[in-house]
């Protein structure tokens, strides 16, 4: 696991898009998993900026999105597929056929999930898996107690998890319970992953996820097992970790043909 602390969090959000950026030079079709959610908001910013600029290209691109609320129409204001599309889809030239969000309105979820797996197979698995990390260590929506090696399914929020979303709904009591998300199993079969954790408020699911022990109680841990998993934070997610300044002093050190 490779830690890369910057001074906050846009510009760490502006040292990953240039990983993406890389990505897409080297393979224009390449396949990126996206999550919601408001760390990545600064990330999609930085995107949406240098395709505006001309330095990236999202014309032969796939992606397929973690996670969606069960019960909850794509046109609804506080939809993931509403997020997406105001954060990112709708100002970039990525064909809207190859953009794929979970469906939170199918009839039967079961064989949903199992369609949704099967098309990011179809296109060749993900490159390059972008992820967020829950207060309580979820990815995706992988709550505490996820086995490790989950595939797509239905998960049931925690009332801590839901109370995160009471803004957004109006009301804590009008948040949906359940939420459709790529498994664990999932997450680790993507090529790269990138964990993007910004905030105080992350910063002990972020010490337990890098240099604690790999447990189901802190489902982000299980990065530890995956080959290429790259963790951006800024100062204060950063706080509550022991080898600081080995991360950064690796970071600083990388030799000139891994940088990005």
């Amino acid at each position: 696991m490779e830690v890369i602390i910057q001074s906050d969090a846009q510009y760490a959000s502006v040292v990953a898009a240039r990983l993406i950026s890389q990505l897409l030079r080297e393979k224009p079709n390449a396949v990126i998993g996206f999550p919601s959610g408001q760390t990545p908001v600064p990330l999609y910013q930085e995107l949406v900026r240098k395709y505006r600029e001309g330095h990236i290209d999202f014309s032969r691109a796939t992606t397929f999105n973690l996670d969606e609320f069960v019960g909850v129409p794509a046109d609804h204001p506080a939809s993931y597929h509403s997020f997406m599309h105001q954060h990112l889809f709708d100002h970039i030239n990525i064909p809207k056929k190859n953009t794929h969000i979970p469906d939170g309105m199918a009839a039967d979820i079961p064989e949903y999930c199992k369609r949704y797996e099967a098309e990011i197979e179809k296109a060749g698995g993900i490159d390059l898996q972008i992820l967020g990390i829950g207060t309580e260590g979820h990815i995706g929506f992988n709550e505490p107690t996820s086995s490790l090696s989950s595939g797509m399914r239905t998960k049931t929020l925690t009332p801590r998890t839901r109370r995160d979303f009471a803004a957004q709904f109006g009301s804590e009591d009008r948040v949906p319970r359940y939420i459709l998300t790529l498994g664990l199993g999932n997450v680790m079969k993507a090529r790269t992953c990138v964990l993007l954790a910004f905030g105080k408020r992350k910063a002990h699911a972020v010490a337990r996820t890098v240099e604690g022990p790999l447990t189901a109680m802190m489902p982000a841990s299980v990065l530890q097992m995956h080959p290429i998993a790259k963790v951006f934070l800024d100062p204060q997610a950063a706080s509550l970790l022991q080898n600081t300044s080995y991360y950064q002093w690796v970071y600083e050190g990388k030799p000139e043909w891994q940088k990005f």
